[in-house]
């Protein structure tokens, strides 16, 4: 008895690439949804940094400041670190890692080196359990 080939979702949008942590993601489009991230978080700390009754200094800014008076920015920071935990699983499981792994993006140091190992790794080049190719997941029946 052989096992009917498994459907794959080979064109997933950008809510799969930002929000979803099931599939595989290639190198450019990690780079490029990292980019959209720290985009918006410029934009947000700009619109902070412009509506602050005094213009700070960066040596008198503290985040307990910033947190206070912006009562989104809890909202915006785990969205964002939501984004961040998506694409280096999704990184990982093109490489053919563990999605576990990702969990090493809150050691302070390691973070910064994962996103950049993660960032110029190639992609395996044959499907393996997360995917068929890099930017595509398999659909479950």
């Amino acid at each position: 008895m052989t096992t009917p080939p498994q459907s794959a979702n080979t064109a997933p949008g950008p809510i799969w690439a930002l929000l979803s942590p099931i599939g595989r993601m290639g190198r450019e489009p990690y780079w490029l949804c990292f980019l959209v991230s720290w985009i918006i978080f410029g934009i947000a700390l700009r619109i902070w940094w412009l509506s602050s009754a005094e213009t700070p200094t960066p040596e008198s800014m503290i985040s307990g400041d910033y947190i206070g008076t912006n009562p989104l920015f809890p909202v915006l920071f785990f969205v964002l670190q939501w984004v961040e935990l998506a694409l280096v699983v999704k990184r990982l499981q093109d490489i053919g890692q563990s999605g576990f792994l990702a969990l090493l993006i809150f050691v302070p140091i390691l973070n910064v080196i994962m996103l950049i190992f993660l960032g110029v790794v190639p992609s395996q080049g044959q499907p393996n359990r997360h995917g068929p190719m890099p930017n595509s997941y398999w659909r479950k029946r």
